[in-house]
């Protein structure tokens, strides 16, 4: 990778990040997308690249939906959601202390548990939370007549991986439910999902992966929340 490098202000941003594969430096201003839908329309156009197949493709609700749809459009595969839920610190709701996903799978980070001091009752409550609002979107989002996922190539979606907590928990939901093999891919991550999701999935790929993430919309310049509306739009035009 070092023999990429042109220019140390441009080390931390890495194009087609696959960890164990080549990372391209790029511009950092190619490093940002203009939306959830034309990150998908750009991440499908590079898995027809790399020649990535697959029999269907999973968008994680909600802001991954939309950019799976574009993907799916692009691979002219069938799209379906799996639903996942971030399993918050019970102090700071947005930092990621697990995830759970369809199939009763929970991830949790025990490391990130002990180190924070979270009591095993706060942390039963949060999940206990989580696990009815998990209920509640399979029930909004899941069509009757979804499709098997056994013994197939099934390439999951999600607009962003900072933590890879969710994406971590989709993947061993997907294959709980019988995939042959499962993709994980995204427009942006940062190095530590991408490593995290790669000791599960059978591939990772990423359009940008940057050392010093922050935020996933930092790297969009328009990134509205995605309503539940919209992924309904999404899946009835399928």
């Amino acid at each position: 990778m070092s023999s990429y490098l042109r220019d140390t202000t441009l080390a931390l941003f890495f194009r087609h990040g696959q960890i164990r594969g080549i990372c391209q430096i790029i511009d950092p201003e190619a490093m940002t997308f203009a939306s959830r839908s034309e990150a998908g329309q750009r991440l499908g156009r590079y898995l027809v690249e790399q020649n990535i197949q697959a029999d269907l493709v999973l968008g994680l609700p909600r802001g991954g939906v939309v950019v799976a749809a574009e993907v799916a459009k692009i691979l002219k595969c069938p799209l379906d959601v799996l639903v996942v839920r971030k399993i918050g610190h019970p102090g700071r709701r947005e930092f990621a202390v697990g995830a759970l996903a369809e199939e009763s799978t929970l991830v949790l980070d025990e490391e990130v548990i002990h180190r924070t001091g979270v009591s095993p009752a706060d942390l039963q409550g949060v999940i206990a939370e989580e696990t009815e609002l998990l209920t509640e979107y399979q029930a909004r989002f899941l069509r009757a007549d979804r499709p098997l996922l056994k013994d197939k190539i099934v390439l999951i979606v999600d607009d962003g991986l900072a933590t890879g907590a969710t994406t971590d928990a989709a993947v061993r939901s997907a294959k709980n439910r019988g995939a042959t093999q499962v993709i994980a891919a995204a427009p942006v991550a940062s190095d530590n999902a991408v490593e995290r999701v790669g000791r599960v999935a059978d591939k990772v790929i990423a359009l940008v992966v940057d050392p010093e993430f922050d935020a996933v919309g930092r790297y969009y310049r328009s990134f509205p929340q995605t309503t539940d509306e919209e992924v309904l739009a999404i899946l009835h035009a399928c």
